[in-house]
């Protein structure tokens, strides 16, 4: 029965083994960025930036039909201009960041499901906002992998940097006035094309679940931000598998199911995290 459900899915049939791959390569890169989102305080923001590049990507769709190259530019574009007004607007007006960021990507995604339905049906459209990871080819495979690949070493070689940005951007502001703006800028170009990456295959609604929830539970568990990195990407891996897995025994979509084995998993740690422990303190409070 194990074999079965857990196993023999992607050993038979490709597609199956395709998905895996492309959701595991999603884990590692988007994991990690969601992580530095948490420590930012900015845990919505990847939400906003996945609504704020459905304009670019059905602007895409428009011109050249459903060409991944088109609507990978379009959404990358889109998520950019997005974020860069949104923090200008923040410097430049009373809004702090997060109600520039809400103003922006609610009109992004009635923009974007208005240009879908302009020439569109409901099933592109759903598509678009949903995704098809069992329906992945070879060229989005390779489009997944080459960003999550190019995520990994940035992080590793901006990784003092992005900490110290992420940690204490005032000293940094202090002593090197342009280091933390140099450091946002390419942390938002990594999570717009990360979002840009998982939309193909989880689409725009399903993508940031797979970049924060794991992130979330790890942090109910480690202590240091090695350890906190480490996790999230192993809870992120974790979640794929089951979620294909349950996907394919129950005939589930399969982004939503990953979705949701990711939210049972921060559930669980909401409760019995070692630095959450909800359910240590529910009893405490009963007795």
């Amino acid at each position: 029965m194990i074999w079965h459900l857990f196993f023999q899915p992607f050993i038979e049939f490709g597609f199956m083994r395709r998905a895996l791959v492309v959701c595991l390569a999603l884990s590692v890169s988007t994991t990690a960025l969601g992580v530095f989102l948490l420590l930012r305080r900015m845990s919505l923001m990847g939400d906003a930036l996945s609504h704020a590049i459905l304009p670019g990507v059905a602007a895409g769709y428009l011109l050249n039909g459903m060409s991944l190259l088109a609507m990978s530019v379009g959404g990358f574009i889109a998520g950019m201009v997005v974020a860069l007004v949104a923090g200008w607007v923040s410097r430049r007006t009373p809004l702090k960041e997060d109600a520039s960021f809400a103003g922006f990507y609610l009109g992004s995604l009635a923009l974007g499901v208005t240009l879908v339905s302009l020439r569109g049906s409901s099933v592109d459209l759903l598509h678009l906002l949903f995704g098809s990871i069992l329906a992945v080819d070879n060229d989005a495979a390779l489009f997944v992998a080459g960003v999550a690949s190019l995520t990994l070493v940035v992080l590793a070689l901006g990784y003092r940097g992005l900490v110290s940005e992420a940690f204490d951007s005032a000293f940094l502001q202090v002593n090197a006035p342009r280091v933390p703006g140099m450091f946002h800028g390419l942390f938002l170009a990594l999570l717009v094309l990360n979002l840009v990456a998982g939309f193909q295959v989880l689409g725009t609604l399903m993508a940031v679940g797979v970049m924060m929830l794991p992130a979330v539970a790890a942090r109910c568990w480690a202590r240091t931000l090695p350890g906190l990195l480490l996790l999230a990407a192993a809870i992120g891996a974790v979640c794929a598998w089951l979620g294909l897995s349950l996907s394919w025994s129950a005939g589930l979509p399969a982004g939503p199911s990953i979705v949701l084995t990711a939210s049972i998993i921060f559930f669980f740690s909401i409760l019995f995290g070692t630095r959450s422990g909800l359910a240590h303190s529910l009893r405490t409070l009963l007795t």
